[in-house]
């Protein structure tokens, strides 16, 4: 692994830093974003209670549609192993 060799050259530490740095901002975005949608939901259900619950029944609801959609269009692949498929 990159990571455990002690000697690394100049552009591969620059790579390294230009990785983390990148998962740093993934983190904070994703971290924004949660934020975000807590506010909406947390100012929605004030103006119409109930409505968190209702959204996330809506989202529990979409993402199983989304993961039937997503096994439905899996092309099979007799050379790899049932739990791989």
């Amino acid at each position: 692994m990159i990571h455990d060799e002690p000697h690394h050259s100049a552009t591969e530490r620059a790579l390294l830093k230009q990785i983390d740095s990148l998962k740093r901002e993934d983190e904070m975005l994703h971290n924004i974003l949660a934020v975000d949608i807590w506010a909406i939901a947390k100012t929605m259900d004030e103006f119409q209670p109930g409505f968190w619950a209702a959204f996330m029944k809506n989202r529990e609801q979409a993402l199983k549609r989304f993961l039937d959609e997503v096994v439905k269009s899996k092309p099979i692949k007799s050379q790899r192993p049932p739990f791989l498929r």
